[in-house]
């Protein structure tokens, strides 16, 4: 479930040699009013807030979204962004760096 604020543990399955880099996307807007079609991800994810107003969605439950929200999303979790009521700008950071976890890497 998305966590809004608080850290929270989370375990990793498999083993790991060494820790591998963070990336981070450029600011993604969602228009008011916009729909967020995103697939899980394979890498954990925080999502930084810097405009807007939405609700982060999740099977297990939903947070909400707005300037100054750090959000926390463990990889493989289906979420995304709905009731987008001002346009939103996040900044991602991906743990390790994002597609480092796709099978064939």
């Amino acid at each position: 479930m998305a966590q809004a604020c608080t850290p929270r543990p989370h375990r990793r399955t498999g083993p790991t040699t060494s820790p591998s880099p963070t990336s981070a996307s450029a600011p993604t807007p969602s228009p008011a009013g916009g729909s967020d079609a995103q697939q899980p991800h394979t890498e954990d994810e925080i999502y930084v807030c810097t405009t807007g107003r939405a609700t982060l969605w999740t099977p297990d439950g939903s947070a909400p979204v707005e300037p100054g929200s750090v959000l926390f999303v463990p990889a493989g979790e289906e979420h995304r962004f709905v009731d987008v009521t001002e346009d939103l700008t996040v900044i991602v950071v991906f743990g390790p760096a994002e597609h480092s976890r796709k099978p064939g890497r």
